[in-house]
């Protein structure tokens, strides 16, 4: 598990990590996600000594990384895939790091197979493409077999083969129980694995939990009927907490009501129903709500007439 306590990093006058409070639960995936310069890069730093907070803190079941006697055994980190001595080849590199930990050539050969590597292990890593290098990258933060995996845009460069195949490793290794915590820009692909969300902007706590409830917090569930007796309808499906647009004359929206109990309540009145659709804000459109007034570099401002 990761909690975040009152995390803050000032550089001078400028607050990068503000009060920053969370926890990365295990057996999930969760997503870690905020405009650019939103303090993610720094809050990752913070968490494995790269820099030292400058009130609050943050812990790796339940101790600070300069606490771990083993670090690589508790905890798995990717922040920069390139950050490889390029003259190394993937396998020399992997076991320079395990050296430090008492981690041998089984574990090594171990985990270039399961990255796919294997084949070009004995390659210089200074020539790879940005996807082997993101799997050269993978492999050393699972080299310790931790507990806890943290990875920065570990999407970047993978061709699709290699997003599907980190898709399944991700939800593979949070089904094992452990603590996966992963940055991505990427939304439609973080909508398929993640099942948590952090989301951060200026620094600060913006929203967390669930995907859906996150989602649902800016835009809740509707249920869109198209039915030429919309008006009865509309009527009928009246109650507390339950509200209904009408877009046009035969589409309404529902609010508080499952598609479900939509068309149970339509076959009770009678009524025909031409279409019946559960919708919902896709994660990136909840994104740009939830962050929509802590964004640094925009492209889309209001020009004053």
């Amino acid at each position: 598990m990761i909690v975040s306590q009152n995390l803050t990093k000032r550089y001078g006058e400028k607050t990068v990590v503000d009060d920053l409070s969370f926890t990365v639960r295990p057996g999930v995936v969760t997503g870690f996600l905020g405009p650019n310069g939103a303090g993610k890069s720094t809050t990752m730093r913070l968490m494995v000594g790269l820099d030292r907070p400058t009130r609050g803190g943050i812990t790796i079941g339940g101790c600070h990384y300069h606490e771990l006697r083993d670090p690589m055994r508790h905890l798995g980190v990717m922040l920069d895939a390139r950050s490889v001595h390029p003259g190394r080849s993937a396998r020399d590199h992997l076991l320079a790091v395990g050296e430090t930990h008492g981690i041998g050539r089984a574990r090594v050969d171990e985990v270039l197979e399961m990255v796919g590597l294997r084949i070009v292990a004995g390659r210089r890593a200074g020539g790879f493409s940005l996807g082997m290098s993101q799997r050269l990258g993978i492999a050393t933060a699972l080299l310790g077999d931790p507990a806890v995996l943290v990875l920065d845009e570990p999407v970047n460069g993978l061709d699709p083969d290699g997003v599907l195949w980190l898709r399944h490793l991700l939800v593979r290794l949070a089904d094992e129980g452990r603590t996966v915590f992963l940055s991505s820009h990427l939304m439609s692909e973080l909508s398929l694995v993640a099942q948590d969300l952090v989301v951060i902007g200026q620094g600060r706590l913006l929203a967390s939990g669930s995907i859906d409830d996150v989602i649902d917090s800016v835009a809740p569930q509707a249920t869109r009927v198209v039915s030429p007796d919309a008006l009865s309808l509309a009527d009928a499906l009246r109650g507390e907490n339950v509200s209904i647009r009408q877009t046009d004359r035969d589409t309404l929206l529902v609010r508080g009501r499952t598609a479900r109990e939509v068309g149970t309540v339509a076959a009770a009145e009678g009524a025909t129903l031409f279409a019946l659709v559960e919708e919902r804000a896709s994660l990136e459109e909840a994104f740009m709500h939830i962050t929509r007034n802590a964004v640094e570099y925009s492209t889309h401002r209001e020009v004053a007439s």
